[in-house]
């Protein structure tokens, strides 16, 4: 495999581990309605302001979220919008998983039986 490829690769896995948390997974959705301030996603996830900005600044550091400054407020949002079709996409695996084990089982039962 060539430098180039691997190095994109490198980036997609960087993208994704950014994304490797229950808490910057619901900041992501939330952002996808709109604008938020940094206290209106504290409460959504329910941590402290500091853990949520460490949450914030590594989803920006991935280029998943962008800041907008208004006066003293500073705003998120969604800059990568198409994110959320990797977000269906895994919600399509989680259904497939669970199809499959329902299988499983049915299939244990009817041997049995």
């Amino acid at each position: 495999m060539d430098k180039k490829t691997i190095d994109r690769y490198e980036e997609q896995a960087r993208i994704i581990k950014a994304l490797s948390h229950p808490s910057r997974l619901m900041v992501v959705e939330e952002l996808a309605k709109g604008k938020r301030c940094v206290s209106e996603l504290t409460e959504l996830v329910g941590s402290d302001t500091s853990t949520v900005s460490k949450h914030l600044s590594v989803l920006k550091n991935a280029g998943l979220v962008f800041v907008e400054k208004k006066g003293t407020t500073v705003f998120y949002n969604l800059r990568m919008p198409c994110i959320l079709d990797f977000f269906n996409c895994i919600e399509s695996v989680i259904e497939a998983n669970a199809f499959g084990q329902m299988e499983t089982v049915i299939s244990c039962k009817t041997k049995k039986g």
